[in-house]
């Protein structure tokens, strides 16, 4: 894709890679690099600042909701999943079957974990806060250790 800007951030947690256009937020994703390999340059577009700010903010412990605009690409579903997740207050947990009974479709439970494994804006669509109907940690894309390390880090701040 051309028209890209990326910037990483090197979170308690690993390095993020942040993805943008001029406009908006694309992707925020865990990478498996041990040091960031970008940084802010002239031409750095102010959403993509502003992502990488709120989300030094974050690990902080200053900021518990996210401001800049993003965008999402996937199916009507997948994007109807991804918008029930962010109702999923920061510092407390869903189900599956709680986010596919608040989006009409009860039955669904195993397409919402697939459409939550697709998301590509880790924290800020909270992904991460999905826990199994039984209490337990369920697959998380970035690896369960870095879900309790974040769940864990939102009670604290919370």
């Amino acid at each position: 894709m051309s028209g890209l800007f990326k910037m990483d951030y090197e979170s308690p947690i690993g390095v993020i890679e942040i993805s943008s256009t001029s406009e908006a937020i694309c992707s925020i994703l865990f990478v498996e690099r041990n040091k960031a390999v970008n940084s802010k340059q002239d031409q750095t577009p102010k959403v993509l600042v502003d992502c990488f700010n709120q989300l030094d903010q974050y690990f902080k412990g200053e900021r518990s909701e996210f401001t800049f605009p993003y965008v999402v690409e996937g199916t009507l579903f997948q994007k109807q999943v991804w918008n029930a997740l962010t109702g999923i207050e920061y510092a407390k947990t869903g189900s599956y079957k709680e986010i596919a009974v608040s989006i009409g479709n009860e039955k669904a439970i195993r397409a919402v974990g697939s459409a939550n494994g697709r998301n590509q804006l880790s924290i800020v669509i909270p992904c991460h806060r999905i826990i199994g109907s039984n209490g337990k940690l369920t697959g998380y894309a970035g690896g369960l250790w870095r879900k309790e390390w974040l769940l864990s880090h939102e009670r604290k701040f919370n």
